[in-house]
């Protein structure tokens, strides 16, 4: 399972992988859960982008921290991806 959403959420991500975890999943978790956007350049940004989505590709599953109902864009593009790929998706929180 590839955890997805922002990075604003590091606690609640460490508590999902902790539980899908002990569940008896894989699971797979951003690269970096300090915001390093204003650090690195756009062909790294794409370089982790696409490492992202090759987390996706490995996964059954992706599994959406969406605090608070929160689905920013990058998610956004995660999650549509996920589709693409015919990728079961999961919610921490249910959607309107």
């Amino acid at each position: 399972i590839t955890l997805c959403g922002s990075i604003k959420f590091k606690t609640e991500f460490m508590k999902v992988q902790e539980k899908l975890t002990l569940d008896g999943n894989i699971v797979l978790t951003p690269n970096f859960f300090n915001n390093i956007k204003n650090k690195i350049d756009l062909d790294t940004k794409k370089m982790l982008d696409g490492m992202h989505k090759q987390k996706i590709d490995m996964s059954d599953e992706i599994y959406v921290i969406n605090l608070g109902g929160y689905i920013g864009e990058s998610t956004k593009a995660e999650i549509e991806y996920a589709k693409t790929k015919s990728k079961k998706i999961s919610y921490l929180e249910s959607i309107k």
